[in-house]
């Protein structure tokens, strides 16, 4: 895990809450600060890739993310391992949508366009992870609500990250 001091952190959360308050519109400090840490744990690869499978193997099709989340037909043991993995795939899905439109392709399984069915599953996932309103996750369910019902502003507000990164980095994020 990344320090809270740590330099990368901290440009990650200035410039997420610039990007969203001046593009976006959203000036929620609690979201913003989740998408800048969001961001900061993603640059980890083992972090973007945390869902494994019964070999250990990163799961990395969101079709089999999803069904990792299923704790009746699928490979979550609890409620509690489901929300951990719609979680996860809430925040994968914003930072592929956000950061790397032209990816999504890549997690085409219905048949229909990647994109559209990614943040589909996002919002869907976000929004069952608020669903957990309930003893230790009862703070966090309000935010998880707005991350679902903003997902389009924050994936928006994301697009304009990169792109802020991009300028100022020379072109190094690809």
């Amino acid at each position: 895990m990344i320090s809270e001091r740590h330099p990368l952190r901290q440009l990650f959360h200035e410039v997420v809450a610039d990007c969203y308050a001046t593009h976006s519109g959203i000036t929620d400090p609690e979201l913003t600060s989740y998408v800048g840490d969001l961001l900061t744990e993603f640059t980890a690869a083992e972090n973007l890739y945390r869902i494994r499978d019964a070999e250990g193997r990163p799961v990395k099709a969101l079709h089999e993310m999803i069904l990792a989340a299923d704790p009746v037909y699928g490979a979550a043991s609890s409620f509690d391992q489901e929300r951990e993995v719609r979680r996860h795939i809430g925040d994968y899905a914003l930072f592929a949508t956000g950061m790397y439109p032209e990816s999504t392709q890549l997690w085409r399984h219905s048949g229909e366009d990647g994109f559209v069915e990614m943040v589909r599953a996002g919002k869907e996932s976000y929004y069952i992870v608020s669903q957990f309103d309930l003893f230790e996750y009862k703070d966090e369910a309000p935010l998880f609500a707005r991350l679902s019902a903003e997902f389009e502003r924050c994936m928006y507000g994301l697009k304009r990250v990169r792109e802020e990164l991009d300028r100022m980095g020379g072109g190094m994020i690809q």
